[in-house]
């Protein structure tokens, strides 16, 4: 048994009786009677704990909990568990970490607690400020909706957030710890004689439609936090991966300001949808830009002038940009172009970003909405402008910040000579939240500067720009050539950070199997081996020899799977070797480990280059009792790997046996065996014999799942007329609607995407021995 609170944003008026909103704030005294067997634990330190006898003469703890400081009420907290706990003191301040008896024993939160202490005291220290409550304990739950809960001294996580386990050598499960317990962290802190933590606990936002000021700083604190106690993280590369990009990916996409009017946001449901992407990573990455033009030294002080304000109470956006200006105001190295209000507003209160376009002939910046040109409805309005600060470099050294404040405007500094060596590049390091097009005389500069000295532009530019130009290629701004181009230089490119970027571009997931029944699939092959062989064998040399040394390399740990999946799925001998190698290795001797970094790939290939033997070994080692939870995913993706039909057919036929699985696991199978080159054509078969069965087991999710597989492949009327047929025998008449539309849309997809491959064959065929 065991009882733990979430009550954010709404759910305190569920345990106690209160006015819960975030502006109401008040002193909290609990008390929690509860088994004798168990500890229960709050915001603040237990000051009692008594017996006491119930009607019956059973007999009950009662723990009494000194005063809260004053907070809003989605910050108290309670747990009642029997778990252990291991401690250290920071500053005064007692650090617990309690988590599973057998997890403590085991080692399994030390890692935590060793950089719990040190993220508070650099908080505290860059902040110039020091945490008020005497103790803050950190609780591993089993099972909990978030990654993690910042209720002030009683801070709650997912196990898999706060756990490292000791033989795990490498930085990356650390690096995930570390990030989680920094942005929980940075929800805490607190002055001596005032609090500065904006973000959340001391100083709260006055209504949820500035969440953001909470996620979003805290997000923003979190990279600084973890890349401290993990020095060799590489901030702006791992900032720009985890953040920037994937958030640009979707803001494209979605209709919502970072801030929005608070009468837009008074229904409770509607709070849950400001727990996004929005409000967490684009929040930390307008906040990246804010303290880049500001400078950190600027942005720490306007902070802590702001916290001396608000202590004990709330605030709004427009309190922070009033501090940041008496800041700016006061002094003359940083100018700015508009008030701090106008600029950020600008970013906050609208939706979406901009793109901007340059060009070099007359040194003309212009922006606009970034939006799909694609399917722009006549209707949609995209007339925002922003006030857009532009670092930029010129032949590769680095130029004064400039700003673009209005629609379009010349850089006299930015026109370039006839020389194809004088080449300018925008938003360096990413600093602005924005994506940028240039003409085309720029981008072959920039495309011949990356074949002669791809180190000329900063590692993290150089996945920006391929970034951006795919983004634009996707968007209808620029033709799927230019962004080829610029992939000429890949020989070059050792980053693995780079090339995860080009692979998620050139090889989408969801599109293997697409790909593979093109003709682009051979010419793909010629063009991006030939590039990969450099960086494949410098890794390659590791995992034969010593892969304990990439323990340090957090990008290796992150990529190299994809990146090595790739070379066998292009079918590099040499990685198909590697793979049945090493599964043989694993199946001659069952106490070996393959390296956890590619294990996954490796036993997908193993079973696929081999034959049913090695098929039927990945099946017994997943039967086997003592295998943890994360191989046993491994072994059930890799066994759709095969190469035979009847292996995956009898695989799919395992899938529906009570005995065999726990039902949950037959969908998991089915989504892996329908993506692969063959599984398709076999999922559907199988789905449609068996699905009396399969209908009473997952009802119409799990058809909805195949379906969009399935719609990957439809290219033809009559594909689409056998799936219909089977769906009106199977479907209520409102969702056959929704599925006709669903592949009408599909197939509309598959032409688009057919030209797109023919393109981009055709662009292959020209280049391919280059």
């Amino acid at each position: 048994m065991l009882i733990a609170s979430q009550m954010e944003p709404t759910y305190a008026r569920r345990v106690y009786p209160c006015f819960d909103e975030p502006a109401m704030k008040a002193t909290f005294n609990i008390r929690i009677i509860h088994d004798t067997s168990y500890v229960a634990l709050s915001n603040m330190p237990a000051i009692d704990v008594s017996e006491l006898k119930d009607e019956n003469g059973s007999l009950w703890t009662v723990t009494t909990f000194n005063t809260s400081l004053k907070m809003s009420t989605y910050l108290t907290a309670f747990v009642i568990c029997d778990f252990n706990y291991v401690t250290r003191t920071e500053r005064g301040n007692e650090i617990r970490i309690w988590a599973r008896k057998e997890a403590v024993k085991n080692g399994y939160v030390d890692y935590a607690l060793n950089i719990t202490g040190p993220i508070f005291s650099f908080l505290e220290d860059m902040l110039n400020v020091s945490y008020p409550l005497p103790k803050t304990d950190l609780v591993a739950l089993p099972d909990f909706g978030a990654g993690g809960m910042e209720n002030w001294g009683l801070m709650i996580f997912q196990e898999a957030s706060l756990m490292n386990f000791p033989s795990d050598e490498f930085t990356r499960r650390k690096a995930m710890i570390a990030l989680i317990v920094s942005h929980e962290l940075g929800h805490q802190a607190c002055g001596k004689k005032f609090c500065t933590d904006w973000f959340g606990n001391l100083v709260t936002m006055n209504w949820w439609n500035d969440l953001w000021l909470n996620e979003g700083l805290a997000s923003y604190f979190e990279y600084l936090g973890a890349t401290f106690v993990e020095p060799k993280l590489s901030l702006d590369k791992i900032f720009y991966a985890h953040v920037v990009q994937p958030i640009l990916r979707e803001d494209s996409e979605i209709a919502r300001s970072l801030s929005e009017r608070e009468d837009n946001i008074k229904a409770s449901f509607s709070l849950m949808f400001l727990f996004d992407n929005i409000t967490y990573s684009k929040g930390a990455s307008i906040t990246w830009m804010l303290s880049g033009f500001l400078t950190e030294k600027l942005f720490i002080r306007a902070l802590t002038s702001y916290l001396k304000e608000f202590s004990f109470s709330n605030a709004n956006q427009d309190d922070l940009w009033t501090h940041i200006q008496m800041v700016v105001d006061a002094q003359d190295e940083v100018q700015l172009p508009a008030s701090v209000k106008q600029i950020m507003d600008s970013w906050t209160c609208q939706n979406g970003f901009p793109v901007l376009t340059l060009n070099l002939t007359t040194g003309t910046i212009s922006q606009e909405q970034f939006f799909n040109k694609n399917n722009r409805k006549s209707t949609d309005s995209y007339n925002n402008t922003w006030i857009i600060p532009i670092s930029w470099m010129r032949n590769g050294s680095s130029q004064p910040l400039t700003w673009l404040d209005k629609s379009s405007k010349i850089f006299p500094e930015m026109q370039v000579s006839e020389s194809e060596y004088d080449w300018i590049l925008l938003n360096v390091n990413v600093s602005g939240y924005y994506r940028v097009n240039y003409d085309q005389i720029n981008l072959k500069r920039l495309a011949r500067l990356l074949e002669n000295d791809p180190k000329a532009i900063p590692a993290v530019s150089r996945f920006q720009l391929i970034d951006d130009v795919f983004a634009l290629t996707d968007f209808g701004y620029v033709p799927i050539e230019t962004a080829l181009e610029l992939t000429k230089y890949l020989a070059r490119e050792d980053e693995l950070f780079v090339w995860n970027v080009v692979l998620l571009n050139l090889i989408p997931d969801h599109l293997e199997s697409t790909l593979k029944n093109h003709k682009v699939y051979p010419l793909l092959k010629k063009y991006l081996l030939k590039r990969m062989l450099p960086i494949y064998h410098y890794y390659a040399g590791f995992i034969w020899q010593n892969v304990d040394a990439l323990e340090d390399d957090y990008f290796a740990q992150l990529y190299l799977e994809k990146f090595l999946a790739t070379a066998c799925w292009l079918g590099l001998q040499d990685c198909l070797d590697l793979s049945s190698e090493l599964y043989a290795k694993w199946r001659s001797n069952p106490e070996y480990k393959i390296p956890f970094l590619i294990r996954r790939t490796v036993c997908c290939y193993g079973v696929a280059v081999g034959s049913d033997k090695e098929w039927n070994f990945a099946w017994e080692m997943y039967n086997h009792t003592n295998s943890v939870e994360e191989d046993d995913d491994i072994l059930l993706y890799a066994m759709s790997c095969a190469k035979e039909s009847w292996l995956l057919y009898r695989y799919l036929q395992y899938g529906l046996s009570d005995t065999l699985f726990s039902s949950n696991r037959t969908s998991v199978i089915i989504s892996h065996v329908v993506t692969k080159d063959i599984g398709h054509r076999i999922v559907w078969e199988f789905v449609m014999e068996n699905w009396p069965l399969l209908s009473q087991r997952y009802g119409h999710e799990l058809l909805h799942d195949v379906l969009k597989v399935m719609g990957r492949f439809v290219k033809t009327d009559v594909q689409i007329q056998e799936l219909q047929v089977f769906y009106n025998a199977t479907l209520e008449e409102d969702e056959r609607e929704t599925v006709t539309m669903l592949l009408e849309s599909a197939k509309l997809e598959n032409i688009e995407r057919r030209k797109l491959l023919s393109k981009v064959a055709s662009w292959l065929e020209n280049n391919v021995d280059d």
